[in-house]
């Protein structure tokens, strides 16, 4: 009889040696990628936009990737990794409501039979799944959690979430160790004779033990031949038995890469149209707790859905937004249903709620209206002292994902973030930064307050939150002087987890790119970013388009550091990233009405084409300008451009011009006289404007007047001064710039997309071309926004006008 029972137990130790041997090595890859997933990113921005001109400011991409910290021991602990999302790729998932706001901005079910296991056989013998996040390939600091966060406190906003959601603060209490050996001394006598009912039971009292004994009950054999039996009657299970099981897998910290796991999914995504709304929202919260994606059952949830809408209050609307946050997706044709229902119950909101409305439409990248969007953070502001510091980043965060810059809120910024700062997180006050620097908001008040914090948090940064910060406050032209600590914490961070740039090299590109921007030049990891290792690391990547990073790091160091004798990009590589940014510029930014208008104005103004060319003069940093020369007298010279960068023809390229008339007699088919001052000053005049681009038809905020003088419609000052310059062109003297007295003019067709919001302070980028064109000899003649744009809409005489007197007053 003896001998009978052991040939029959034979077969099954061979399954559940695979079963132990699969179930190791899930726990082996959950441990050692838990930390290293939560950094998992796809396509990243950070200055991957063109100059402004080109792309109409900075936009700052992002895409999160999904995935769970495993930290099994502290629940709240574990709900924190809510938070821990990155940045969504816009490029891929154009918001609508970004180009309406800024126009220059890219299965079935699987069913297991109880008698016949060749499929059990097969999911418990197979090897870990490939597409599971392999261990890191370099050594990792550790990171201290600086500032516990309850990222799902809306929960105990109603107690109605108590039906639809898992309460991760709410441990039952632990049984004794000997206890959880009683029971599984039971799986032993009672084996394949168990019901569904003994085994949900079991599994429900196992998973009361003490978190710390949870370790030993799961390397037991007789748990993983439990873990068989689960599935062997998984068929069998009532729902309510089902979703207890999943419940008992949370305690027991059953690992996210569990084979078994994955044949729950396929047995609830059966079940999914026999589950009331409840059900499902429960059983998709309980996936999130183990930490587990489950994209089969999501797609049976979100179809599900559409028969409950009429039936669905706040707390199943409000849960439903976090499951779809969490997957990192929301179905096309949910989203406008589910905002439409959302609207409809926006005012009964608590603040806890509104936050996680804003960070699940960040991570499930939805794109929803501007007026729903301003209704979401209206109701934000309402009561915005209320708010925790988590739920109040999450407003920042879907603002910077709309690209939709809401005043009163960032007005009430200025006052909570200095007010919250010293007890925030890293990554909280990273998101502050970084929203600001997105919306090109600057506010000394917020960005002194986190500066005072950082350094205290260095030990906390990740390489991703140091490199963010870095990118945010050098857009944003914050100088070292303000904090004498903060850029070198950072700096000093950066150096520390070094290695962490093997996994992530965009990272290291951001923060190099922030501090040069503030021209701040850390040689060590310059020399890093540039050395041939890891350039061939970054042009690796086959989601992220780093060439143009590495191209625009490069050309500042020629620029700005002229005794470098580090690392350099190849030849072949700027030339074949400069060519790309060229033919990007061809067909975006050399084709806005406003370039045109600007090109071929000072074509008729100096004479002929040949005087103008519209090029890229530093290519690094990726825009283009209408460079212009002129001699000792004031005359135009000739421009001679490299002949791919040529707008001009060949046939113009050879034609002789005068040189000796002055720019007043010039035959430009308009003559300076008293007569045409006359029309100028008379701002009654109506003319056929020309044809604006879209952002000409908004009005650009005007510069106000410093003295009491009369203005163009345009904006442009008419002093006597400038009657002189228009008058007297030739009188004007001009220092010689060179050997030969040539004066290079670099005009450059500004948007208010270059600036920060409601200032003259000019964003990173765009500082440092600034810097760098003084640097190579040129002139920066500015046809700002708020005079240019306007002008489009005046007579050819009055843009002549203007560029006559730009030009002449900078000289």
């Amino acid at each position: 009889m003896a001998a009978c029972v052991l040939c029959r137990r034979v077969p099954r130790l061979r399954y559940l040696r695979g079963l132990r041997k699969d179930f190791a090595q899930a726990q082996h890859v959950n441990s050692k990628a838990e930390d290293e997933t939560s950094e998992q990113e796809g396509k990243r921005g950070a200055l991957r936009d063109e100059e402004s001109s080109l792309q109409g400011g900075y936009r700052l991409h992002y895409n999160p990737s999904s995935y769970h910290h495993t930290v099994w021991n502290c629940a709240n602990t574990r709900s924190q990794t809510d938070n821990d999302e990155e940045e969504q790729c816009l490029s891929t998932l154009a918001s609508s409501l970004w180009q309406q706001s800024n126009r220059y901005s890219v299965s079935c079910s699987r069913h297991l039979s109880s008698s016949k296991n060749t499929l059990l056989d097969l999911a418990f013998n197979k090897g870990p799944d490939p597409k599971m996040p392999l261990p890191s390939l370099y050594h990792r600091k550790p990171i201290s959690p600086d500032v516990k966060v309850d990222t799902r406190a809306f929960l105990k906003c109603r107690s109605e979430y108590a039906s639809i959601s898992f309460d991760l603060n709410q441990r039952p209490l632990s049984i004794e160790w000997e206890r959880a050996l009683q029971l599984l001394q039971k799986v032993t006598v009672l084996k394949g004779s168990m019901k569904p009912s003994d085994v949900s039971q079991f599994l429900a009292e196992l998973s009361l033990l003490h978190p710390d004994k949870m370790s030993l009950v799961r390397s037991d054999q007789r748990f993983i031949m439990l873990l068989r039996y689960s599935v062997e009657n998984l068929r069998l299970f009532t729902q309510p038995q089902l979703l207890e099981v999943l419940q008992s897998f949370v305690w027991l910290d059953i690992p996210s890469a569990h084979t078994v796991l994955g044949l729950y999914e396929a047995e609830l995504s059966c079940r999914a149209n026999k589950m009331s709304l409840h059900q499902l929202l429960l059983a998709a919260d309980l996936w999130r707790c183990i930490g587990r994606q489950v994209p089969q059952f999501l797609q049976h949830l979100y179809k599900s859905v559409h028969l409950y809408l009429g039936q669905m209050e706040v707390p199943e609307l409000i849960q439903l937004l976090y499951i779809m946050g969490e997957s990192r997706r929301c179905p096309k044709d949910l989203i406008h249903p589910v905002v439409q229902l959302l609207m409809r119950h926006l005012q009964q909101l608590h603040p806890e709620e509104v936050g996680t409305v804003c960070l699940a439409l960040f991570k499930s990248q939805a794109s929803i209206s501007e007026g729903a969007v301003t209704g979401i953070v209206d109701k934000a502001h309402s009561f915005v002292g209320e708010m925790s510091d988590f739920a109040m980043v999450n407003v920042l965060k879907y603002l910077r994902f709309s690209y939709l810059y809401h005043w009163p809120w960032m007005e009430a910024m200025t006052l909570e973030v200095p007010r919250r700062a010293h007890r925030m997180g890293v990554k909280g006050l990273m998101h502050v930064a970084l929203a600001c620097s997105a919306l090109h908001y600057r506010n000394d008040n917020i960005l002194m307050a986190i500066a005072e914090r950082i350094p205290s948090l260095v030990p906390h940064c990740r390489s991703k939150d140091s490199c963010k910060l870095l990118w945010s406050f050098g857009t944003l032209g914050f100088l070292p002087v303000q904090s004498p600590s903060f850029y070198p914490s950072l700096t000093e961070a950066l150096r520390q987890r070094k290695a962490e740039f093997q996994r992530y090299p965009e990272h290291l590109l951001t923060g190099l790119l922030g501090l040069v921007f503030v021209s701040q030049f850390q040689q060590d990891l310059i020399a890093l970013a540039l050395s041939p290792d890891f350039v061939n690391l970054a042009l690796k990547s086959k989601q992220l388009e780093l060439k143009k990073d590495l191209f625009t790091l490069d050309g500042t160091v020629a620029l700005e550091l002229p005794e470098w004798t580090g690392p350099r990009l190849s030849c072949e590589l700027r030339e074949e990233t400069e060519e790309m940014l060229w033919k990007f510029a061809q067909s975006d930014t050399c084709r806005k009405p406003e370039v045109q208008e600007a090109e071929s104005a000072l074509q008729e103004l100096l004479g002929s084409e040949q005087f103008v060319c519209t090029r890229m003069i530093l290519p690094h940093t990726r825009s283009i300008d209408l460079e212009v020369h002129v001699d000792s007298t004031g005359q135009p010279i000739p421009v001679n451009p490299a002949p791919h960068m040529a707008t001009i023809s060949s046939e113009n390229n050879s034609s002789k011009f005068p040189s000796n008339h002055s720019w007043g007699r010039i035959n430009t088919g308009v003559t300076i006289t008293d007569e045409l001052l006359a029309q100028l000053t008379n701002t009654k005049n109506t003319t056929n404007p020309v044809t604006p681009s879209p952002a000409v038809t908004t009005s650009p905020h005007r510069v106000e007047p410093d003295d009491d003088v009369r203005l163009f419609d345009t904006g442009l000052n008419l002093t006597s001064a400038i009657a002189e310059i228009l008058t007297k062109p030739s009188s004007l003297s001009v220092d010689p710039q060179d050997s030969k007295g040539t004066v290079k003019l670099a005009i450059q067709v500004a948007h208010r997309n270059h600036y920060c919001y409601h200032s003259r302070q000019l964003l990173g980028l765009h500082a440092l071309k600034r810097r760098q064109l003084k640097l190579a000899g040129y002139k920066v003649v500015e046809l700002s926004y708020q005079e240019w744009f306007p002008m489009l809409r005046r007579s050819k005489a009055e843009k002549l006008a203007y560029l006559h007197c730009k030009i002449y007053n900078s000289l």
